[in-house]
């Protein structure tokens, strides 16, 4: 149990005005029990109160509706009679970002040989009255006792707890690299006169070092801070995209190449174990399990590359699994499973390792949904293969040109081959580029090989492919600059 809501006495239409608070990560099955009691005691135990039905679901069923509805059932798969729960959610977070542009004129020198490097330092008052940093600024601007700082954001929870009156304090001083930085000068202020001072009012505050206030009432001040801008902008997560209508559109890419081995031989990576499973079958159920509770309608296209199909026997690198090319949507997760199964036997393992067509192939949906211009669709590939890649060069400019859409790439590889060419892909060691030196308009791929995971809990390999998902999601629609479907302020949860 991890937490229980008020108590409404003798009420058969209750509404709960506590709320229930859970972590959440998208990257994981996250299972949640509810139960409706019936309580005549003054009893904190459960077990003496009549238990009038529940519902079991996942957290992803429940952030991806706008109010989750389900029929109470005593057990799981039998109705308790009328009764039915309605879940809505809602992200406890103040998703405002404060931006602020500020320069300096006529600091105090510090540096005995030169000027002065200076740097900003801010502090929030905490309730019991002590200074606590929230922010510090680069240190580039060297022997400029006029400097000008390059435009920062701190989130305004971070920054203020939200509280445009809470006592903010500056620090200007000279930077050192022995760290003994030497204070020019200091002042105290609010979010509300930031916000004057940067609103085209031209506010400046004086920097005075402590030691001056000391002296008689002619002291020089060390220098003025001028704010150049102060903005307070909304920057949506995960969560706000998804609550606020983001579907997640799931599609699988299955890697049939020869180098696979025969899948009659229980040396094949495609061999299915007398347990029914093998590394495919695991990649596919742990990520889709997780992001299918993303899809309202739970149809997911499913294809195949690198095998020769009948009835022509040519080789194709994006055949449907279900062999049905107009419509490749196969039922849930289970019928991207028991299409995988059924065309084992009908094609014949071949090559090469190509990935382009498959990439392009949804980077043409994602292209579609892109044009409405709205923050309706988002697309993840699961790209699953044993091998070295063929079509490195024209992978590379799909995955450039992929990278401009809603579109995140998740490749996991199979088997025990050389994968140096899938974590160059993958370009957490630096930005991919084109063959022609186009580099990449975010990172949208995630590589793990899946030996890795093969003595780990199962969960274990989805929380590592997806973690990335949310970050990708969100920093696609931030550049473009698309809010939620439906805003946070607006929805209604």
């Amino acid at each position: 149990q991890v937490d229980r809501t008020e108590r409404i006495k003798n009420c058969q239409n209750p509404e709960f005005c506590k709320k229930l608070v859970v972590d959440y990560y998208f990257e994981k099955v996250q299972k949640l029990k509810f139960g409706v009691y019936d309580i005549d005691n003054k009893s904190f135990d459960l077990n003496d109160d009549d238990y009038l039905g529940g519902v079991e679901c996942t957290l992803g069923q429940v952030v991806s509706s706008s109010v989750f509805t389900r029929p109470l059932e005593l057990k799981q798969g039998k109705p308790a009679g009328k009764g039915t729960i309605s879940i809505s959610a809602e992200e406890i977070k103040d998703t405002r970002v404060l931006y602020l542009e500020i320069e300096a004129r006529n600091l105090d020198k510090k540096d005995f040989l030169g000027k002065s490097d200076p740097f900003l330092e801010f502090y929030k008052q905490s309730d019991a009255g002590t200074w606590q940093l929230v922010y510090r600024s680069e240190v580039v601007i060297k022997n400029n006792l006029n400097p000008c700082w390059r435009k920062f954001s701190v989130p305004l929870q971070t920054f203020c707890g939200g509280d445009f009156n809470k006592p903010i304090k500056v620090q200007c001083a000279d930077h050192d690299s022995d760290g003994s930085h030497d204070l020019i000068g200091a002042f105290e202020t609010t979010l509300t006169q930031l916000q004057n001072a940067g609103g085209g009012a031209e506010v400046e505050f004086e920097c005075i070092h402590p030691e001056k206030k000391q002296r008689k009432k002619s002291y020089k001040n060390s220098g003025i801070i001028r704010i150049k801008s102060c903005k307070i902008e909304t920057e949506y997560s995960f969560l706000d995209y998804v609550m606020g209508g983001c579907q997640i559109n799931f599609t699988v890419g299955v890697d049939f190449t020869g180098s696979n081995g025969d899948p009659k031989s229980p040396d094949s990576l495609h061999y299915i174990s007398p347990d029914g499973i093998n590394e495919y079958l695991v990649a596919i159920w742990s990520v889709g399990s997780v992001v299918q509770d993303y899809d309202t309608d739970k149809l997911f296209p499913a294809f195949g590359f690198g095998a020769q199909v009948p009835p022509s026997w040519q080789v194709s690198h994006e055949f449907a699994l279900n062999f049905n090319p107009s419509n490749p949507y196969c039922q849930g997760i289970q019928g991207i499973v028991d299409a995988y199964r059924q065309i084992l036997p009908q094609i014949r393992l071949y090559g090469p390792t190509n990935f382009s067509p498959i990439i392009n192939h949804v980077a043409r949906f994602a292209a579609h949904s892109a044009q409405q211009g709205n923050a309706s669709q988002y697309f993840i590939l699961l790209i699953i293969t044993d091998g070295e890649i063929t079509d490195l060069d024209q992978t590379r400019q799909a995955i450039v040109n992929a990278s401009k859409l809603p579109m995140s790439i998740i490749i996991v590889g199979v088997g025990e081959a050389d994968f140096k060419a899938m974590e160059f892909l993958d370009g957490d060691n630096g930005v991919l580029k084109s063959l022609t030196g186009e580099p990449a308009a975010r990172d949208i791929v995630q590589f793990v090989p899946f030996r890795q995971f093969k003595n780990a809990p199962r969960e274990a390999l989805s929380q590592t492919v997806l973690a990335e998902v949310p970050k990708q999601l969100v920093s696609y629609y931030k550049w473009q600059g698309w809010p939620p479907v439906k805003p946070p302020e607006i929805k209604a949860v």
